[in-house]
């Protein structure tokens, strides 16, 4: 669980840097990633999440957020909308 921490926190910080609203799906529940507390009740290595992501830097927050799933081999797709 510990690397599992470990990404926790780089996803959460990682994302308080875009002004975007961003968002994790996981099955029915929906978490807001900047909230480290959602994350760690949600995020399990073997599951696959969607990613939404809305505001003004989306573009640079989905790329940011992409790198740091691949690096910690969580299983993602972001949503175009």
């Amino acid at each position: 669980m510990s690397n599992n921490n470990a990404a926790i926190v780089e996803i959460a910080q990682t994302a308080s840097r875009f002004s975007s609203s961003i968002v994790l799906q996981a099955e029915n529940k929906y978490i807001d990633v900047k909230s480290i507390l959602g994350l760690f009740t949600t995020l399990v290595s073997n599951q696959s999440y969607e990613l939404h992501v809305h505001g003004s830097d989306a573009e640079e927050a989905k790329k940011a957020l992409s790198e740091v799933f691949q690096k910690h081999g969580l299983h993602f797709t972001v949503v175009e909308e």
